[in-house]
């Protein structure tokens, strides 16, 4: 049976760091310490930080949810905005925002959403056995 942890922020800005610190808890008592642990936090926090900035439901929770099951580890981030998906965008190297989606799909091994119910889901999976398949160097404007 697969362990999964889930927890609920405010949907505002000043409580991302505290979702990338339940999940890094969360993680570390899992036993995943190392960087597959770097690449969930900040895949959780760019997951994160693109539902509190874009979901438009006013005194809304965003919800968190990890999730191992072998050979992956799940990163489930949901908002009520069900009709509002993510879609990555091109960005000028200047740009101070728009990487979040492109960081995600550099660092997991492979992503996504879905329209439920009441909220939607967008997804990360990771490998837990060996490092995700990235397509080539980080590019310069990350």
């Amino acid at each position: 049976m697969p362990e999964t942890e889930t927890f609920r922020i405010p949907k505002h800005r000043r409580h991302v760091p505290t979702a990338r610190q339940r999940v890094g808890k969360v993680l570390a008592d899992w036993g995943i310490t190392d960087g597959l642990a770097d690449d969930v936090i900040l895949s959780a926090n760019e997951l994160v930080t693109n539902a509190v900035t874009h979901c438009r439901i006013s005194c809304a929770q965003v919800k968190i949810t990890l999730t191992l099951r072998e050979p992956y580890l799940f990163l489930e981030v949901h908002d009520p905005d069900r009709d509002r998906l993510p879609e990555p965008r091109n960005f000028a190297p200047d740009a101070e925002g728009g990487r979040g989606l492109a960081l995600v799909g550099l660092l997991a091994h492979g992503w996504g959403h879905a329209q439920l119910p009441h909220t939607k889901c967008v997804w990360a999976r990771f490998m837990l056995t060996q490092e995700p398949e990235r397509a080539g160097n980080v590019p310069a404007a990350l």
